[in-house]
């Protein structure tokens, strides 16, 4: 059985624990890091703590960089974080804008627009409708915040995905949920969809 919903300080251990047990030395922050790529790849090679950290303390303040949804499993009894994906305003995903897979492209004003960030799914859970539940969260989520769009930006190939490529959201599940393309060239769409409901 699982429960998705909101990111909030009281899971913030049962979040720490899902990216250990997943062996992400990110925590989430690469959209974050001022650093380049070989700083970054260093950090995380090295540092994993200091990813850590400043994911929970991003968390503990309220801060945007740390907002998203949990899956939560509720048949075990201490209720373990088994996937998250974070949904928080664009303007908060500080590298989106400087890749440049996107740099060149039109995306208009951040204003009300979300961007989900990243999946991570525990690897025991994997192919079992977890990053689906996630995304249906993340959608209810980006709504109740506000949101009039929500983007997402996953990876495209010809054959299938392996588990770490994936971190951006198998793209067949955006499809499925009505997402649209507003940039569609290459393995790198921009997908959106529109929050308000007719």
């Amino acid at each position: 059985m699982i429960r998705v919903e909101a990111l909030a300080v009281h899971h913030a251990d049962r979040w720490r624990g899902l990216f250990e047990r997943s062996n992400s030395a990110c925590h989430c922050r690469y959209w974050h890091f001022g650093g380049d790529k070989n700083s970054w790849l260093e950090r995380c090679a090295f540092r994993e703590s200091e990813n850590a950290d400043e994911a929970s303390n991003a968390l503990r303040s309220g801060d945007a960089s740390a907002m998203g949804v949990v899956a939560i499993d509720t048949s075990a009894a201490d209720e373990p974080i088994v996937g998250w994906v974070k949904v928080a305003p664009r303007a908060s995903l500080q590298k989106l804008r400087k890749l440049p897979v996107y740099r060149a492209l039109d995306l208009g004003e951040d204003t009300n627009i979300f961007s989900i960030g990243c999946f991570l799914v525990d690897p025991s859970m994997r192919r079992h409708g977890v990053a689906k539940a996630l995304l249906r969260g993340a959608i209810d989520f980006a709504r109740e915040c506000g949101a009039d769009f929500l983007e997402a930006y996953p990876r495209r190939a010809e054959g299938a995905l392996h588990d770490a490529e994936a971190w951006l959201g198998p793209y067949a599940i955006f499809t499925d949920e009505q997402f649209v393309a507003i940039h569609d060239d290459g393995p790198y769409p921009v997908l959106r969809k529109a929050m308000k409901v007719e």
